[in-house]
């Protein structure tokens, strides 16, 4: 039998905790690579992770994208910590960069889909008290290319009392139907998985065992919210078993504490996305415990960018502190990406365990850490 060609990821630590939580999932890749005998490697990159402090403020090597294009996947623990303060009394890394690796990754890799599940582990906090909370299972993905997030705008005349601040959105067709025909795509794949086991509000159909629900703003955001509508109903024609639901986004934010079980798949644009990501990560026990991918689902030659969504905490970073189940999870997603669907099940299934013997305790990094390979 031919020897299955090996998998590479680049391991980029990043800030504050993420080199902790980098140290832990290198930790359990080592043990399920030897008890799974996965064909996989792994590289260490140091940017964009202390690259600002030691490369005189460059976040990243010119040629970071020709490099990265040589894994096939890339793990990033966090973005973003000041760092010591300068003799200016300013801090060395301003916000408005920290998190310029992350766009430049993807936009240049044309990663054009985050996908971010919110699902609610046993032994996980539970903020909702209504025990159909422990129901919630839910896939939201965010559109990444363009939108809200582009970029293009300015400032006029800036510092004076008639300063003028612009900033543009930007919606193509194309890209809004790559992104909703991929939602449906993800939701048939949702339904093939766990059977007909759920139901689901939906507009069309009233109840089906698989939704997808579109987040616009097309009330006061016509131009845009209008155009996701119309192609939201077109692509839906190809996917006769999947029903389909609207929400405007505030609503969504609403209904997300209120109801979150009655959502299946959610699309959305950049900025809604962002904002719903978090509430939903919130519903399955925190950033904490929140995966999270930015893909390009039609093409696999180019490396796919995995994150957890918690920031870099920098108030803890070095105490031992951080919980890497987050990154754990995301490895699983990416292990599944790879194509080690069986390893990353098994990760998964080993985090929930630890998870649920922990009981609620406050761990550190270490004993979560241990725990994990224990469960595996």
């Amino acid at each position: 039998m031919a020897e299955l060609p090996r998998k590479r990821i680049a391991l980029m630590p990043g800030d504050g905790i993420g080199v902790e939580v980098m140290q832990a999932t290198e930790q359990v890749l080592t043990v399920l690579r030897e008890r799974e005998a996965l064909a996989l490697d792994w590289q260490r990159l140091d940017w964009p992770s202390t690259a600002w402090h030691q490369m005189h403020g460059r976040m990243m090597p010119d040629d970071a994208l020709d490099q990265v294009r040589a894994f096939d996947v890339l793990l990033l623990g966090a973005l973003g910590d000041p760092g010591p303060l300068s003799d200016a009394g300013r801090y060395r890394l301003p916000d408005g960069v920290s998190l310029e690796p992350l766009l430049r990754f993807r936009k240049g890799l044309d990663l054009w889909a985050c996908e971010r599940p919110a699902r609610l582990l046993p032994g996980a906090p539970r903020y909702l008290a209504d025990p159909r909370a422990a129901e919630v299972d839910m896939l939201v993905i965010r559109e990444n290319s363009e939108g809200e997030y582009v970029g293009q705008g300015g400032r006029l005349h800036p510092g004076t009392p008639h300063e003028v601040a612009t900033q543009l959105e930007v919606f193509t067709r194309a890209a809004t139907e790559r992104l909703i025909r991929h939602a449906f795509s993800r939701a048939r794949q949702r339904l093939a998985q766990r059977g007909e086991s759920r139901r689901f509000q939906c507009a069309d159909k009233g109840e089906a065992h698989a939704q997808v629900c579109l987040i616009t703003k097309r009330n006061a955001q016509p131009a845009w919210g209008e155009l996701y509508s119309e192609v939201f109903a077109e692509v839906a024609l190809e996917f006769p078993e999947i029903g389909i639901h609207h929400e405007l986004v505030d609503a969504a934010c609403m209904k997300f504490v209120q109801c979150p079980w009655q959502f299946d798949v959610v699309v959305a644009s950049n900025l809604h996305g962002d904002i719903l990501t978090d509430l939903a990560a919130v519903l399955s026990g925190g950033l904490g415990l929140a995966p999270s991918c930015n893909i390009n689902p039609a093409r696999r030659d180019t490396p796919a960018l995995f994150e957890p969504t918690h920031g870099s905490a920098p108030d803890i970073a070095g105490q031992g502190l951080a919980n890497p189940a987050a990154m754990l999870l995301t490895t699983a997603m990416l292990l599944e990406w790879l194509g080690f669907v069986a390893a990353a099940e098994r990760l998964r299934v080993a985090v929930a365990r630890d998870l649920l013997s922990a009981s609620g305790q406050s761990r550190s990094c270490a004993a979560v850490t241990a725990g994990v390979i224990a469960q595996l």
